[in-house]
Parts: structure tokens; C-alpha cells; sequence
């Protein structure tokens, strides 16, 4: 991250005017300092990869001790926004797209949700008879299979190749459909819906075809989510679910 430009220019003056827009005098100082670099930061105005001003100019500027200063980019860096290098800098966080771990979600809702425009590239659709690598399908499906593979973007970067096996007794009109105005899920949550469900997470390296899908050198780490599905009748659909690792990052939640 070094060679990056610095995130404000005349530091003193735009930081003080900023912390005065944060809040009033009832919001703790801490507070105010973390919503001031946030909000810069969720506003694109200071992008992935600036450089912050040093605890030194946030005291200077600022009036404030440097234990305030500290606690808050101590609790931004814990939020994932910033990044400190001790020695370098703070710098703001790359953007990685969460994606959910414990819940199967129509990927074009979490990007619209996070205020982003989602598009769907679709390779093919198409029925193919199973073979021997598609036996934990094919037993349970019979001999044709539905098969598409699209790239789902957000904004303008491929974020996600999603290569699906459709069982055709579940989903009979999959080929029909128009899977640039709604995604499989979409569809297969209607005509299908799910009852039970599983992943399986590994780190992987995508095939020379899904590098060019996602734009992505050959040796950029991957999140590969195999995902199988059931409705009340039996299996729905087996999907290969592959992420750039620079963009992605899965969350989930449990409790006992």
C-alpha cells in the first residue's frame, strides 16, 4: 500500500471540519472520530488503498488525546475498514463482498442490498445427459440433467461463476427461463421450494476458463462453495459456486 496518495490534503482543517459534522458534544470523542473516517470511506471519498492521516495529525487537528484517537482506529480496524501497518500507516481496507455461509440468499438481493447494481452474464443453459463425475446427481436425477453457468457482476466486476446441475423433474421449465431478469435461485426458490440444504468450503485455484470469467490472474486464491439442495421432494439442484478471494469473504452466525 505505500506510494498511495494520502486521504485529505490540508489534514488540519479538513479533519476539524469533518469532526464537527460527526456529532455533537453528547457523542463520545471516540465515536465521533470513527464516524468521521467512516463515513468518508462508505462515501468513495476516500477509496481502498488511501492512506489516513497519522495519529499525530488526527491529535493535532483534532484536540484530542491520543488514547481517543487510538481506540477508534483500534475499533475501525476491528470493523474491517481500515488496515494499520505498523511502521507504514493506516490505510483504508480493500472492499471484499461478504457472502452468507449458513444461509442460501439470491446473490442479486445481497448486491442490491448493499446499494450496488448486480447483472448476470449467462454462459449457457443447456440439458446434458450426467456422467460418472456428476454420480452424486446423476443417482439421484436419472440420466439428462439441466446445466447453466453464468457470472453474476457487482457493478461492473465479476464476482461469483456459478455453475449449477438442475434436476429437470424439480425445475421443468429451467431452459426457458431468462436468467439475465432473475437468477436460478430466484426461479428454483419458487418452483422448488427449499427444505434443507448443505455446503462445502474449500480454498481453491479456478480452471484457466473461470479466471477469464472473473478477471483473475491464474494464481489468485479462490472461495469454492459446493452447495446441494433439497425441496420436500428430493434434490433440487447441485451448484459450483466460485469467488475471487481479493473480493469475497464469507460471514455466517450460530448459536447453541
Amino acid at each position: 500500500m505505500q506510494g498511495q496518495r494520502m486521504a485529505v490534503v490540508d489534514v488540519d482543517a479538513e479533519l476539524a471540519a469533518l469532526f464537527d459534522e460527526a456529532g455533537g458534544e453528547s457523542v463520545p470523542a471516540y465515536e465521533r472520530v470513527k464516524k468521521l473516517v467512516s463515513e468518508q470511506i462508505r462515501s468513495g471519498r476516500w477509496s481502498e488503498g488511501d492512506q489516513l492521516p497519522s495519529e499525530n495529525q488526527f491529535v493535532s487537528a483534532l484536540g484530542l488525546s491520543r488514547m481517543t484517537i487510538n481506540r477508534a482506529l483500534r475499533e475501525l480496524t476491528s470493523d474491517g475498514l481500515i488496515v494499520r501497518m505498523m511502521g507504514v500507516g493506516t490505510f483504508v481496507a480493500s472492499t471484499k463482498t461478504p457472502s452468507p455461509l449458513f444461509e442460501v440468499k439470491n446473490i442479486a438481493d445481497e448486491i442490491q442490498e448493499r446499494g450496488h447494481r448486480h447483472r448476470t452474464e449467462v454462459i449457457f443453459v443447456r440439458e446434458e445427459e450426467t456422467d460418472h463425475s456428476q454420480a452424486f446427481l446423476r443417482d439421484a436425477v436419472g440420466a439428462k440433467v439441466f446445466h447453466s453457468v453464468l457470472v453474476h457482476y457487482e457493478d461492473d466486476k465479476p464476482i461469483q461463476v456459478e455453475d449449477r446441475l438442475v434436476n429437470p423433474a424439480e425445475a421443468p421449465d429451467y431452459l426457458d427461463q431468462d436468467f439475465t431478469t432473475i437468477t436460478p435461485n430466484d426461479y428454483l426458490t419458487r418452483v422448488a421450494p427449499l427444505v434443507r440444504g448443505e455446503h462445502v468450503v474449500e480454498a481453491v485455484l479456478a480452471s484457466p476458463e473461470e479466471c477469464r470469467l472473473l478477471q483473475i490472474d491464474r494464481g489468485e486464491p479462490c472461495l469454492l462453495i459446493r452447495r446441494r439442495t433439497w425441496s420436500e421432494h428430493g434434490l433440487v439442484s447441485a451448484a459450483r459456486l466460485i469467488h475471487p478471494g481479493s473480493r469475497n469473504r464469507l460471514e455466517g452466525a450460530f448459536s447453541r
